[in-house]
């Protein structure tokens, strides 16, 4: 058993910081149960991090010893391994966007995939499945534009696209009211009120 652990290192130690490990992907190593125990001794040993059920990612060597890998980096893989869109709440967004000074106490994200949580390092990181419209545009200011202005509701939405405008480089808020057919009423009937010609 020394020698599968020792194999599984090996086998992830050229993954990149925050890739998922799971006894599925390691399966050329031996059968799956007793992978999953070679992993849960790994983990108890502090060569490889739980983040979830069945789910590992490698710690990272700094100077001060072992850390956790980014949450941002987890979230990446997660997205990439599972084939899901994942994207920062609309919490976080409106925050980045200097719609509000709140600070999200959470990290939660938004996902087209299960609700579910992981742990990383000592944080909590939620990820909630979303409505389409809230992951559209992933990666882009204006997909952060939506979710922000999903997370203020119809109440702010008026002074808030008011704001995006100025903040917004014109071909970001163009993109943001194109897609405007694709939100609900209240968002859609905001958007239309303003135009990138004004």
């Amino acid at each position: 058993m020394q020698a599968l652990g020792e194999q599984i290192m090996k086998s992830v130690g050229a993954l990149p910081e925050g890739a998922l490990i799971a006894a599925g992907s390691l399966l050329h190593l031996g059968g799956r149960a007793v992978v999953h125990r070679a992993l849960s001794r790994l983990a108890r040993r502090g060569s490889l991090l739980r983040v979830g059920r069945g789910l590992y990612v490698r710690p990272l060597e700094s100077r001060f010893g072992p850390r956790a890998p980014s949450v941002e980096k987890v979230a990446r893989a997660v997205s990439e391994q599972r084939g899901e869109i994942i994207v920062t709440s609309g919490a976080e967004a409106a925050n980045s966007l200097g719609l509000t000074t709140q600070v999200p106490i959470r990290t939660i994200y938004l996902t087209d995939g299960p609700s579910r949580e992981l742990r990383v390092g000592n944080q909590t990181v939620e990820f909630k499945h979303a409505p389409g419209w809230q992951l559209l545009l992933p990666g882009r200011l204006a997909g952060d534009a939506v979710r922000a202005l999903a997370w203020l509701g119809p109440d702010k939405a008026q002074t808030a696209i008011a704001t995006l405008k100025g903040k917004l480089v014109p071909s970001a808020f163009g993109e943001l009211v194109s897609v405007g057919p694709h939100l609900p009423d209240w968002l859609a009937r905001a958007l239309s009120q303003f135009s990138t010609r004004d």
